[in-house]
């Protein structure tokens, strides 16, 4: 191997100082550069206010995001009100009990520039600090939105004073000094994110107002409100107060869905590590379970999630024997989650994440403290409601019995896969590469288009799998309906790694599952009735960004002797006619064609327009939201009927092209 010829001595060894580090590499603070780690930001200030409303100082968080993307956060609680200012500013203000202004004994600067300068300081580590629980824990999160801010500027109302300091890129431009008399308290934190580092300064309304009202749900008689102003014709605003707490954010998720029993489970237990649970059972066959920790959203669960599964399986299966309901067999943990909607929030002092973004509690000691509180409570409340738990009970041993029948089900997949020469469904044209890594299927629509498809792919890394007829919607059905089902099994099989507990992502046969469906109405309910079964039944496919969209073109202009132009939106067309306007080419002389389908298009124009990865557009479906994404999929394909006529009404501006 060929040596590196270069010096290499004690002057090479780089020492980044102070916040050096965050702005050289932000994504290990952060998670990203992208519009995630820009909202991240946003959200590390927000969580000071929180902290301080959890600590009992905070009644109230404004949120307002101004022209040019800037964010203000001001609250009246001694917590951190957020506000975004012109420029893609952002402010945050609380009137929590104000950042310490005092001298620090060992950085020797104000507490205060200690807490936005350096890393790891700040006051809840533990111990004696000034905060019970907390959602920040490692003490970077101020210093590293100073560090990634073009610039900050930090006023504090504390003692009788208003104090003031500015910092650019991580750096004090102004130290802490005395600026009036106050008699209130509380911080407000302005910055300006750095163009920089970050790839866009766009602030997205919804996601922020997702997480706002989360905030709210989870902290309850919290009042915040959001308000966008960069419109000055469209202001949009929503206010969050929620009373209930956890009772409203379960009644929330339910909103558009049957449900068992009409009010939500509750229980609470304060102590060492306060628990609060809300759970309420609906008619649906999926299980929704949200876990946070010092309201930080765990997505990935926990040992609190853990305790919360083991009572719950345990306080059932007690209830089921004692009562003579379900003989047979223990019910399994599956079965009794079957239509559960719970959120389960711990407020734990010293929580053990893993990692800065906190997406998995890791403190064992939580897992106990929720069984106990849970099997205690919920044994409680099911001897006190028994038509609650019986409602309930019959939901899970029916669950059990449609779980037995999908694993006969399974079993007979299995063997007949096993005994066939061909374990693929007939209709599938497969590749002839079995690396997954290259290959990739086109779920398609019909014969004519399947047909059209498999002339024009290219053989060494494109299947296509043509579905037909009536497509199962599996809202509304269970698992063992969906195995043997003849339009939902070649998919299964397609795939090839299972559905529901058993789907392995490592099994499957090809890296893209691309839906293939005509650009109109029924083109769209296909598309919707695969991804609803990909995200109920092989969710890691999303999750893993296996699963795309092909985009085919709507129009064509064509003229002999002139290369075909591809239009894919309504808003491409009068573009094209426009550059080619330029080329000397008039309206008049071109030929139109509108494609309603895509058994229209010969095998040489899908290859071009939609297939060919050098040319195609293919639409990666993504999952950032786990709520938002079960609430759109319960609302469009549920047996509610009313949410899904308001939906279709508020949404029918932005329906275009309609084939009816």
């Amino acid at each position: 191997m060929e040596k590196y010829n270069h010096k290499y001595g004690a002057e090479q060894i780089q020492v980044l100082e102070g916040l050096e580090a965050v702005r050289k590499r932000p994504g290990m603070y952060i998670g990203s550069t992208s519009v995630r780690g820009l909202h991240h930001m946003v959200y590390e200030i927000v969580d000071n206010g929180v902290d301080e409303a959890l600590a009992g100082y905070c009644t109230e968080i404004n949120v307002k995001i101004e022209p040019g993307n800037i964010i203000s956060v001001q609250d009246n609680g001694r917590g951190i009100p957020v506000e975004i200012e012109k420029g893609n500013i952002i402010s945050v203000e609380d009137d929590g009990r104000g950042i310490p202004v005092d001298i620090h004994p060992k950085t020797h600067i104000s507490a205060a520039e200690t807490v936005y300068t350096v890393l790891h300081a700040g006051g809840k580590f533990g111990g004696d600090s000034g905060y019970k629980v907390s959602g920040g824990l490692h003490g970077v999160g101020a210093s590293v939105v100073n560090a990634l801010s073009a610039w900050t500027e930090v006023t504090i109302e504390r003692d009788g004073g208003i104090y003031n300091m500015k910092f650019e890129k991580g750096k004090t431009t102004q130290k802490l000094e005395k600026i009036g008399e106050s008699k209130k308290t509380g911080t407000l934190v302005r910055f300006l994110a750095d163009d920089t580092i970050f790839e866009s300064l766009n602030y997205e309304y919804e996601v922020l107002e997702k997480r706002l009202r989360e905030i709210a749900f989870l902290t309850k008689g919290l009042k915040i409100t959001l308000e966008d102003t960069r419109n000055s014709e469209n202001v949009k605003k929503a206010e969050f107060c929620y009373e209930g707490g956890l009772i409203s954010f379960v009644e929330f998720l339910n909103k558009n869905k049957e449900k068992i029993h009409p009010t939500p489970i509750y229980i609470e237990r304060a102590g060492e590590v306060p628990v609060e649970i809300a759970i309420q059972y609906t008619t649906a066959y999926n299980e929704n379970i949200y876990t946070f920790v010092n309201n930080i959203n765990t997505v990935e669960g926990g040992t609190h999630l853990e305790g919360f599964k083991r009572a719950l399986t345990k306080v059932f299966n007690d209830y089921a024997r004692s009562h003579n309901i379900e003989k047979e067999a223990n019910l399994q943990g599956e079965d009794i989650r079957e239509g559960i909607t719970a959120v389960v929030s711990v407020k734990v002092k010293e929580p053990q994440f893993e990692g800065q973004t906190k997406t998995k509690l890791g403190n064992s000691e939580v897992t106990g403290v929720v069984q106990s509180m849970v099997n205690d409570a919920l044994a409680t409340f099911l001897e006190e409601n028994p038509k609650v738990a019986k409602a309930i009970l019959e939901k899970c041993v029916s669950a059990s019995r449609a779980r037995e029948a999908a694993r006969k089900a399974r079993e007979l997949v299995r063997k007949k896969a096993s005994t066939e020469t061909a374990t693929l469904p007939g209709k599938l044209a497969d590749c002839s590469s079995k690396n997954p890594e290259e290959c990739e299927v086109y779920i398609v629509e019909g014969d004519s288009a399947g047909g059209s498809a498999k002339q024009g792919r290219d053989r060494k890394f494109q299947a296509i799998l043509p579905l037909w007829g009536k497509m199962l919607n599996v809202e509304k059905a269970r698992a063992d309906k969906i195995y043997g089902n003849d339009k939902l099994n070649p998919v299964i099989l397609a795939v090839g790694a299972g559905i529901g507990p058993d789907f392995d992502i490592t099994k499957i046969r090809y890296g893209k599952v691309i839906i293939m469906a005509d650009a109109d109405v029924d083109g769209a309910h296909i598309r919707t009735l695969l991804l609803t079964f990909f995200f109920r039944y092989m969710r890691p496919l999303i999750e893993n960004g296996n699963v795309f969209l092909a985009q085919p073109p709507l129009y064509k202009l064509s003229k002999k002797g002139m290369e075909d132009v591809y239009c894919y939106t309504d808003e491409d067309l009068p573009k094209a006619y426009e550059e080619l306007e330029k080329k000397g080419i008039s309206r008049d002389q071109l030929g139109l064609q509108r494609y309603k389908g895509l058994g229209e298009m010969n095998p040489e124009q899908l290859w071009e327009t939609t297939m060919n990865p050098e040319t195609r557009i293919l639409v990666k479906v993504t999952m950032d939201d786990a709520i938002k994404a079960d609430e759109t999929f319960t609302l469009l394909m549920g047996d509610e009927v009313e949410p899904r006529r308001e939906f279709i009404q508020q949404n029918a501006k932005y329906v275009q092209n309609l084939d009816i």
